[in-house]
């Protein structure tokens, strides 16, 4: 998936234009512009313009995006994996998560960069609720609310299909630790909050995605009844390929959960159920958690769940069954950690720590590889006649306005034009979501079509007055008329009043999150 760098450029042109938050992108679409982050995850996107912006190219920009989030999960999973098994038990986590074969699937063979940042908050949010838990702090409520709002922000599917598991989580380690029932109220406000942080995004996604054509996401090659891995694939094939998933098991890329992986959660729960039976340590519970989780989303990503997807909806929009090897690595990898709470002896311990990481990092370091080394510059794939066809046309149906009965044949007119009337156009200038020009109609009247799809918000001015306009066309393009004279002229895409309210809500979640931390640290100074 090489359409990170065009969508890294286009967040460029919105930062440039003071587009923010960008929603509306100028050049896909053939050049008529669609709403692509009023629908798609942004985060990644505002920051790789961060790096963007202190001197990387737009490609070095996304390979350092995925380094640092490769580094980044394994920071978050030693975090969550220190305070469950000690600080070997979350060295190895941290290493087994790192070296998770599905890493490697989203990196090197998809490139999915949303989809491999919503791992790396997986660990992130898991600790946070222990830490609220745990310390009963309200430091930890607005943690809880960061992480949860930033996994919004990078996967929202994600998230959606990873709350479940964090719910029965909550719930359990206030049983587990044996905290007050009064929690659930402070883990509610933390998850509460992290939506309102990622409001301006997730609220339009919802109560607008009726205005594009999402549904071309989850129909011919995206229905999910084409995309479920075999046992083989998931528990056994060291297969590794850069193809493309395909209908049955002969597919050209692999879906291993990771063979070590596996069998040490297997391990785990083997180990644990006896001491369990000897001494009735409660550590089985917590092994036995984290097993479920791990075989209930392995068996989502297998055929034989099938009656579960058409029992729940909404589970199709996660488009390829097997992307929940990502969820069940990830639980697999907690238990992978599991096995130092019993050994006391800090001299096994360390010695079977180095086997361990050497284990998982040498099984499974092929993986971690591209197929080949291409030397390309921005020029040559952002802005070449093929780079730039690519960024225009690619994935063109998943974000088009719902107005357009079928995306465009041919690159969008370079100005507006006349459909009925005689005239002439001056000045055309364009930029992220607005257009302007000066328009002289010789005719009665005329009838004007702008290269620019309608849209809601989409509004146009004539000499600063507001006008009508229709999309009664093929192409679903802004349509208006005026009548005879010189005029200014000019559209822009404005805010709804959903989006309006979105981004009071995030402003507002924003600045309270920051209004506590810095009360926070003035308390810490006075003492």
């Amino acid at each position: 998936d090489d359409l990170q760098i065009g969508r890294l450029y286009q967040m460029d042109l919105c930062f440039r234009d003071g587009q923010l938050p960008c929603r509306w992108v100028p050049d896909m679409g053939y050049g008529y512009g669609y709403p692509l982050f009023n629908y798609y995850p942004p985060l990644p996107y505002y920051l790789g313009e961060v790096f963007h912006l202190l001197g990387f190219s737009f490609i070095d920009s996304i390979k350092v995006l995925f380094i640092l989030a490769l580094l980044s999960s394994g920071i978050f999973a030693y975090l969550l994996g220190k305070e469950l098994w000690g600080k070997t038990g979350g060295l190895v986590v941290a290493a087994f998560y790192i070296f998770a074969p599905y890493h490697a699937v989203d990196v090197y063979v998809r490139g999915a960069l949303n989809e491999f940042w919503g791992l790396v908050f997986f660990p992130a949010v898991f600790w946070a609720i222990y830490k609220v838990v745990k310390e009963q702090k309200k430091f930890f409520v607005v943690t809880l609310a960061f992480f949860f709002g930033l996994l919004l922000l990078v996967h929202n599917l994600m998230a959606l299909f990873i709350t479940p598991a964090l719910v029965v989580w909550g719930l359990f380690l206030i049983w587990y630790l044996k905290k007050p029932p009064r929690l659930v109220w402070q883990l509610l406000v933390g998850g509460l909050w992290g939506i309102g942080l990622a409001a301006f995004f997730t609220l339009p996604v919802v109560l607008e995605k009726q205005f594009a054509h999402l549904e071309t996401m989850f129909i011919g090659y995206f229905n999910y009844l084409a995309h479920f891995a075999t046992v083989n694939q998931l528990f056994f094939s060291r297969f590794w390929g850069y193809g493309a998933s395909t209908w049955g098991p002969e597919d050209g890329m692999a879906f291993p959960l990771g063979q070590l992986h596996w069998v040490m959660a297997l391990i785990a729960l083997m180990v644990f159920s006896w001491f369990w039976w000897k001494k009735k340590s409660k550590e089985i519970f917590l092994i036995g958690l984290f097993f479920v989780f791990f075989l209930g989303t392995a068996f989502l990503t297998h055929q034989r769940s099938t009656p579960i997807w058409q029992t729940i909806p909404i589970l199709s929009s996660m488009q390829f069954p097997w992307r929940f090897v990502g969820f069940s690595s990830f639980f697999a990898t907690l238990l992978s950690g599991s096995i130092f709470l019993l050994i006391k002896n800090k001299t096994y311990s360390a010695i079977l720590a180095v086997v361990m990481i050497g284990a998982v990092v040498g099984f499974n370091f092929t993986f971690f590889q591209p197929e080949k080394i291409l030397n390309v510059t921005d020029t040559e794939k952002l802005f070449s006649a093929k780079g730039w066809y690519k960024l225009q046309t690619d994935a063109i149906f998943d974000y088009l306005p719902i107005y357009a009965q079928k995306p465009p044949g041919e690159p969008a007119p370079a100005q507006p034009w006349f459909e009925e009337g005689k005239g002439e156009i001056k000045n055309f200038q364009k930029g992220t979501n607005w257009q302007k020009f000066n328009l002289l109609v010789a005719s009665e009247s005329a009838t004007i079509r702008l290269p620019l799809y309608d849209f809601p918000g989409m509004k146009v001015w004539v000499d600063g007055e507001k006008v009508e306009i229709n999309h009664d066309n093929f192409l679903g393009l802004i349509t208006f008329q005026v009548l005879v004279g010189n005029h200014q002229v000019s559209a822009r895409l404005t805010n709804t009043p959903t989006r309006s309210l979105s981004n009071l809500i995030s402003l507002f979640s924003w600045l309270a999150l920051v209004g506590f931390v810095a009360a926070q640290k003035r308390k810490a100074v006075v003492k």
